[in-house]
């Protein structure tokens, strides 16, 4: 069964849950378009993830999905709304969701966790989720070490719930390849950040559209959150800092607010511009529509 059956989406291409990015509205267009739209709560607290359901709610009549870090410290109550929300699926993040997994199945909501290891997964499908996103490294901002080619392939042997591809995917060929390792679908971010109805400032995104293939750096691996972002001023020197020995919380106040100024300021020096290897393959800002519809007719004529 392919990724678009399961979702009841024209198209088997799921939306990432980028914090301060995939707004209600952003979901809502992304759902419009084809694929699943997914609310990024990365930034929220309860209240503001609900207003935005609603936002969601009020501009699409098809199924749409909430990603949840399960990190985030209201996460209890961020939980509980959603099982009163009732998104079609909710993603999540940053941790085991599996203590919600029953209340969230129970109103019907689809649980789909990303996972950067075959632990993980084993594990979440023994919680009873009903899929299971394979993330590999090469996708922009929290990442795991092994890359989408690696993992998807193992991932999808190692558990018998369907598996979506994930991370540096933004191609009909990409699509195609993570189907021959043993996807039903993909999710896809960083290529959408390139869409006329993305909300990121349009600094944001020229400096996609100028990226080359090794336009992007992991910042935080010594200390454990290794994130990938677009090079610039910010990225070298957390760098140097990183590399002096500088401990994990003065890192954090040195990227603290950072990925707000890069997504609404359009600070592209000092902001964090968090995007996948895959950032090169934007060539021009489209509508969302065409992004997907050209990935789908590369996919089917292959």
């Amino acid at each position: 069964m392919k990724l678009n059956q399961i979702l009841g989406t024209q198209f088997p291409i799921m939306q990432g849950g980028m914090a301060q990015v995939a707004t209600g509205a952003f979901a809502a267009a992304v759902s419009n378009a084809g694929a699943l739209g997914i609310i990024g709560t990365g930034a929220m607290n309860g209240e503001m993830m609900r207003k935005e359901i609603e936002t969601a709610k009020s501009l699409t009549d098809k199924p749409f999905g909430v990603n949840l870090m399960m990190m985030n410290p209201d996460v209890e109550e961020m939980a509980q709304i959603i099982a009163e929300e009732k998104p079609s699926v909710v993603t999540t993040g940053a941790g085991n969701p599996g203590k919600y997994v029953k209340m969230w199945k129970e109103q019907g909501i689809k649980v789909i966790p990303v996972v950067s290891s075959v632990a993980l997964a084993k594990r979440l499908e023994r919680e009873g989720v009903d899929a299971i996103i394979a993330e590999g490294t090469e996708s922009g901002g929290h990442i795991g070490e092994l890359t989408t080619m690696v993992l998807l392939p193992q991932v999808a042997d190692a558990v018998s719930v369907p598996v979506i591809g994930a991370g540096g995917i933004a191609s009909g060929r990409q699509m195609k390849a993570a189907e021959i390792l043993g996807a039903v679908g993909v999710q896809i971010g960083t290529v959408l950040l390139g869409s006329e109805e993305c909300p990121i400032h349009a600094n944001y995104k020229n400096a996609l559209i100028k990226a080359k293939d090794r336009a992007t750096v992991v910042t935080g691996r010594s200390v454990g959150v290794p994130v990938r972002v677009l090079k610039n001023g910010m990225t070298r020197d957390y760098l140097e800092l990183e590399q002096s020995g500088a401990e994990k919380m003065e890192l954090e106040k040195f990227t603290l607010g950072a990925l707000r100024r890069a997504v609404h300021e359009g600070d592209v020096d000092r902001g964090s511009l968090m995007a996948g290897q895959d950032a090169s393959y934007i060539k021009e800002i489209r509508p969302l529509r065409v992004i997907l519809e050209e990935m789908m007719k590369e996919y089917e004529s292959l």
